[in-house]
């Protein structure tokens, strides 16, 4: 059962860490979406690899099984903003990167919309409670926008 007061991992770390390749990839990444360190991006990646293994899972499943659940996995991925339009199969989920899901942070958004001068201060921005999704405050960075949300984004007045 485990200790509540210590939850699980949300992320897996690369299998080599001290690859050159890697180390140069994750700082690329890092730097360029504006992110707190590398366990935010190993988290993205996580979450890639997972909804990856679910659309490999649905290829080898019988074929009953593999249309209800295809059909669920995509519309979650499209209504996430994963997937596009044209591109609504597994083989497009196959092909999903972590730059796709840091492109749907609210901190990449803010920047993105303009209503931020750089990633960093669109981090700031979220984290001081000035940005609103909708009607509600969002202030963690990492929020991921889903396709309704993504017009709702604004910055508060004061």
């Amino acid at each position: 059962m485990g200790d509540p007061k210590k939850p699980k991992k949300t992320y897996t770390t690369p299998r080599n860490p001290w690859d050159r390749a890697t180390l140069q990839q994750e700082l690329m990444l890092v730097g360029e979406y504006g992110l707190k360190n590398k366990k935010e991006l190993w988290k993205a990646a996580t979450i890639i690899s997972n909804i990856r293994r679910q659309a490999r899972m649905l290829l080898g499943a019988p074929e009953e099984i593999r249309k209800s659940r295809e059909k669920m996995l995509i519309n979650r991925l499209y209504e996430m903003g994963l997937l596009e339009e044209g591109e609504l199969n597994l083989d497009s989920i196959l092909n999903l990167t972590v730059k796709d899901l840091l492109e749907r942070r609210l901190q990449t958004m803010v920047y993105k919309k303009g209503l931020a001068k750089t990633v960093h201060n669109a981090r700031q921005i979220v984290a001081h409670k000035k940005v609103i999704v909708g009607d509600r405050i969002i202030n963690r960075p990492s929020y991921l926008v889903s396709r309704k949300e993504e017009n709702l984004i604004k910055v508060k007045e004061e």
